[in-house]
């Protein structure tokens, strides 16, 4: 009974091979055929272009380059000193209200600051701190 049962399985997986391998071999000749057809020749490929958007194109160029003769102008300007920006207008330019109380206490309002009366208001704040409010005032343009 047992060389039976052996004997029919063996048997299935023998037909199951065989439609496996059909099936392999049915996959394989679809994909020769495709591969066949994808190397046939190449017939040749014409095309026309129009010419609608020429005046448009030049247009733009012109102003591009009017715009690239404007800023190498003004590069050489810069670079003659005639308009050279100050590093200090992109910075803040105001000051923490911290700082401007601190500083009205000892009688130094807006404008240019002098240096003893500076050292002299700052006498009772840490190194840090000094340092904080010197920097302060560097970059709002006060020193």
């Amino acid at each position: 009974m047992k060389e039976q049962t052996m004997a029919t399985a063996s048997t299935e997986v023998m037909e199951r091979l065989e439609a496996a391998a059909a099936t392999l071999e049915a996959a394989l000749n679809r994909i020769e055929e495709r591969q066949l057809s994808l190397t046939g020749e190449l017939e040749r490929i014409s095309a026309t272009v129009e010419h609608h958007g020429d005046e448009s194109l030049a247009e733009r160029l012109a102003g591009a380059e009017q715009e690239i003769e404007r800023l190498r102008n003004e590069l050489g300007r810069m670079e003659a000193g005639q308009a050279r920006p100050n590093p200090l207008q992109t910075l803040r330019r105001t000051l923490p209200s911290s700082t401007t109380e601190m500083l009205a206490k000892h009688g130094i309002g807006e404008g240019q600051v002098e240096m003893a009366k500076l050292d002299a208001a700052l006498k009772g704040l840490s190194l840090e701190q000094r340092i904080a409010v010197k920097s302060q005032l560097r970059r709002a343009g006060s020193l």
